[in-house]
């Protein structure tokens, strides 16, 4: 199947249909960089924040509370946040992660390891970066879509992206800045990242123990969801009705029982 063109994919249309194909209980969004600051403040109803945050709170605004919000670098509160979407330097100093010695790592040299393991957007390109629910166009369109889902919700995403153009998905956890499996990957590569969200992601971001990340391109995400809809109309969707999982294990295990 091929991929058709960001510009030209309906985003509200996209979001209806991944709602009625998954019943997700998170806002998707769209996230956006920007070469020029101006360029940013000039999306519609753009909010901005009045002092500073973690980029996990940021994507909450958008996520949680269906909020545009658009930062820059003065916006986030260290070099980790602003490193990952490529808004600070990546630089000797960053790499060395001196301020995770004894809170994540237990060495210099495990903390060095974990940094130099993150991806991240280059520095240099970008001054600011936008979130906006998917559905709303204001971003037209975004670099990224971010789906919050729980697991078994993301396998059947999955499914959905493998249905024409298959390939085998290798995702990494890096751990603690786990942004960087989602977003930080998806930015650099355009291919998309599926992540478990890290503590400051589920602490600060407010992301719910159940939820997965997939960070992902719109057309990849139009692509999965065409997927998901030929495995609707062969019968496989999300989700299984509960008296058929019943069903099927107790049929697997040698066990029968009368419906009620």
């Amino acid at each position: 199947m091929q991929q058709p063109a960001a510009d030209t994919i309906d985003l509200a249309g996209l979001v209806a249909d991944l709602n009625s194909l998954l019943r997700l209980k998170t806002t998707v969004i769209g996230m956006k960089l920007f070469a020029h600051v101006a360029d940013m403040e000039a999306i519609p109803k753009i909010r901005r924040p009045n002092a500073v945050h973690t980029t996990d709170q940021i994507v909450s605004m958008a996520s949680r509370l269906g909020w545009t919000v658009g930062i820059t670098a003065d916006d986030l509160v260290g070099a980790q946040c602003r490193a990952v979407i490529g808004l600070s330097p990546q630089d000797e100093k960053w790499l060395a992660g001196e301020n995770y010695v004894g809170v994540w790592h237990g060495t210099a040299e495990d903390a060095r390891k974990r940094q130099e393991a993150l991806d991240v957007v280059p520095f240099g390109q970008y001054q600011a970066l936008a979130v906006s629910p998917l559905a709303s166009g204001r971003l037209d369109p975004p670099d990224i879509c971010l789906v919050y889902a729980t697991p078994g919700q993301m396998i059947i995403l999955i499914n959905g992206l493998q249905y024409t153009g298959y390939k085998k998905f290798e995702w990494g956890v890096v751990g603690e800045t786990a942004c960087a499996d989602s977003w930080g990957r998806a930015l650099k590569s355009g291919e998309p990242s599926l992540s478990l969200p890290c503590y400051a992601e589920r602490r600060y971001g407010g992301v719910p123990d159940e939820e997965m990340l997939m960070a992902l391109k719109p057309a990849h995400l139009a692509k999965a969801i065409e997927g998901m809809k030929a495995l609707a109309r062969n019968g496989l969707r999300y989700p299984i009705p509960p008296y058929g999982i019943q069903s099927d294990v107790r049929a697997g295990m040698g066990v029968s029982y009368a419906k009620k």
